[in-house]
């Protein structure tokens, strides 16, 4: 049984979803960067805080990952949209239907629109505001 999408716990797990994403895009990669810089003893650091943002970024993406997923099954259990086991198709028989019966949550919506954000914010930054590292000779 189909229930609201817009029941306040079913809104909170949105804007939870929405904050994990921002969270995911921005929080790790800047939180990995502000700690390797407090690692860094000198202004010509060791390999040290560079290892720490190289295998810190995926490891730490992933885990947010993970909890973004958590909440977007949690999200739709509690709206009655359970999403049915999906089998890879490469692991259908050639016999099998060839639509999908996958219906995406609302996790795929909100990362799309975090990530067109995202995008929008890195070209007004890059084109308004970045300025030029070109010599003005």
């Amino acid at each position: 049984m189909l229930r609201s999408s817009w029941s306040p716990p079913a809104l909170a797990l949105v804007l939870l979803m929405a904050f994990g994403s921002v969270v995911m895009w921005i929080g790790v990669p800047i939180g990995l960067i502000y700690l390797a810089s407090r690692i860094a003893d000198s202004a010509r650091p060791s390999a040290g805080p560079y290892l720490l943002v190289l295998i810190g970024l995926p490891v730490g993406m992933a885990i947010v990952g993970k909890c973004l997923g958590t909440l977007d099954r949690l999200h739709g259990r509690l709206t009655g949209r359970h999403e049915e086991r999906h089998r890879a198709t490469w692991l259908r028989s050639m016999r099998a239907e060839r639509t999908s019966t996958r219906r995406g949550g609302v996790l795929d919506q909100v990362m799309i629109v975090s990530v067109g954000l995202a995008l929008v914010a890195f070209g007004v930054w890059f084109f308004g505001f970045a300025g030029s590292s070109l010599p003005t000779g």
